[in-house]
């Protein structure tokens, strides 16, 4: 499956959150990235190249932190010129129909925060609720939302977590069985340019790698012996 991260971030570079991100993703996968402000900052948006670049990819991910509960205008801007009805919805409209489309969202804020009660009141699925629609409207299969909150204040320990479950989200399959996830995983994890995602983290992803395999190893024990058993 081919992938598009359409990431919007004015300040991309002075991001820690985005940089950590980017680093983590294997360069040989089946995955095209593509910021818009670095090409759209001070030029029009190029709609046909857009529309071309959309339609060869068979999963869209728009990346981006959260602005006022949406996202930065760039990312606004190319909904509105790309996403036209000859395009993307109406009856000529179908080349986004079937494709799988999720969002990466930023938050400042904390988790708790966004709940009915909580400081913010909405839950992150009732503020995205927009990008929902514009599944439905282009017939777009919309994923579960991976939200990434406080990333400033997380451990080195929790963003070695995230790195995990952030290259699964983009790059894997979550209808995968329990060993082919680990094999993906310990594939993944060992392509990793550690040196990239801050002190420290190399003798932590060299521990995730030793706990993958001793699992996988009484994994494969329990199979032999239940084989043994029937």
């Amino acid at each position: 499956m081919k992938t598009l991260i359409i990431i919007s971030h004015p300040e991309i570079k002075e991001s820690s959150s985005q940089q950590y991100l980017l680093h983590s993703i294997p360069d040989d996968h089946d995955l095209t990235i593509h910021h818009l402000e670095e090409f759209y900052s001070d030029t029009p948006i190029d709609v046909v190249a857009e529309q071309k670049l959309v339609a060869a990819h068979d999963r869209i991910i728009f990346q981006f932190p959260l602005y006022w509960y949406s996202s930065p205008a760039l990312l606004k801007q190319w909904q509105d010129e790309v996403l036209t009805g000859d395009f993307a919805y109406g009856k000529k409209g179908t080349q986004l129909q079937n494709k799988e489309f999720a969002l990466v969202l930023l938050i400042g804020a904390a988790k708790s925060d966004y709940q009915a009660g909580g400081k913010e009141l909405f839950s992150m699925d009732e503020l995205t609720k927009p990008f929902q629609a514009m599944a439905h409207k282009t017939g777009m299969i919309f994923l579960k939302t991976f939200s990434i909150y406080q990333f400033v204040y997380m451990t080195e320990q929790e963003k070695m977590t995230l790195l995990i479950d952030y290259q699964l989200f983009v790059t894997g399959d979550p209808e995968q069985s329990l060993l082919s996830r680990e094999n993906w995983l310990l594939n993944q994890l060992e392509k990793t340019n550690v040196t990239t995602l801050g002190t420290g983290n190399e003798e932590i992803l060299q521990h995730v790698i030793e706990m993958i395999e001793e699992n996988r190893e009484t994994i494969d024990d329990l199979k032999i012996l239940l084989d043994d058993m029937n």
